[in-house]
């Protein structure tokens, strides 16, 4: 019989995780055969870790992965996916705006021979701001990173063994790991859900992290900002010439004399501004090859707690 590990990445989820795990109790555990459950504590500032241990002293298919310090969702997923023992892997967010129930449409899906499984969803019960710009983000992802990326995006994903061992050969920082899943290949279905909005807690998802995740989803996967850099270039030796002649011929024809201090001025000022941003632009690069070069870990695990074994 195969085996679903379901991943949960914990970060200040104190006040979920007992609702989250009822509910799922209620909808998919009873009906899943073999499962377990791997919740990874990545560096909560709660009691996220202790609530966590509770569940696992009353389901012994339930592990406890405890992260040094905060790393992310991204280095938090990899953790669980490191530990678990499944055949195949979902992930499943703690703020209860996804559905218990599409994890057993996906682990069917699965069974039918699709190595990754995409919770789509199909539309958002929040905030329209918040709403708008997610729609923004995926956008551009299609547009600029992958043309298959879901309109309405999807966290929430299944992925065979295979692909499992695959992104932790790719041991990618300063990724997106959807992304990534999407990247591997393999035959991939889509599961479409309504997010919900948040009724409980806080979202950590603070605005710095969404730009790292935007910024972290073109840059690991385009080289689109580097292009534009050269065609911006290009533009701009064009326009210079252009203008460069025109005032030449209207020097020599017309006897105007060359003036226009404070336009050139703007136009110093603007390409000095356009300078900078390139610069940036290359220096995001370069960053990126200067924290992979150092190798140093996606992650650190300091404890992990499961019925065979105290680490």
């Amino acid at each position: 019989m195969s085996k679903l590990s379901i991943v949960v990445p914990v970060y200040y989820n104190a006040d979920t995780l007992e609702l989250l795990y009822a509910d799922m109790k209620e909808k998919i555990l009873d009906r899943l055969g073999d499962y377990e459950i791997v919740f990874v504590d990545d560096g909560s500032g709660d009691n996220s870790w202790e609530v966590m241990n509770r569940i696992r002293g009353r389901d012994e298919r339930v592990r406890c992965v405890k992260l040094s310090k905060n790393y992310g969702e991204h280095a938090a997923l990899l953790a669980g996916f490191s530990v678990c023992t499944g055949d195949c892997a979902v992930t499943k967010q703690a703020d209860l705006q996804e559905d218990s129930a599409i994890i057993l449409e996906m682990y069917e899906s699965w069974k039918r021979g699709n190595k990754v499984v995409l919770a789509v969803r199909k539309e958002r019960k929040e905030n329209r701001v918040k709403v708008f710009f997610a729609n923004l983000y995926y956008a551009l992802v299609r547009k600029m990173v992958n043309k298959n990326m879901p309109a309405g995006g999807c966290d929430c994903y299944l992925i065979d063994r295979k692909v499992i061992e695959v992104l932790e050969r790719l041991d990618e920082k300063n990724s997106s790991l959807t992304l990534q899943v999407m990247w591997v290949g393999f035959q991939t279905d889509m599961i479409y859900f309504v997010r919900q909005d948040r009724e409980i807690g806080k979202s950590r998802w603070t605005l710095s992290k969404k730009i790292k995740l935007a910024a972290d989803s073109i840059f690991s996967f385009t080289y689109a900002p580097l292009r534009f850099m050269m065609g911006l270039g290009i533009v701009f030796d064009i326009a210079a010439l252009v203008l460069l002649i025109s005032v030449l011929v209207e020097k020599f024809t017309v006897g105007t004399p060359i003036q226009g201090w404070a336009s050139i001025m703007c136009v110093v000022l603007f390409g000095f501004g356009m300078l900078m941003l390139m610069l940036g632009i290359i220096g995001e690069y370069i960053w990126r090859v200067l924290d992979a070069a150092r190798n140093r870990p996606l992650y650190i695990i300091d404890e992990v707690k499961d019925r065979d074994s105290e680490v």
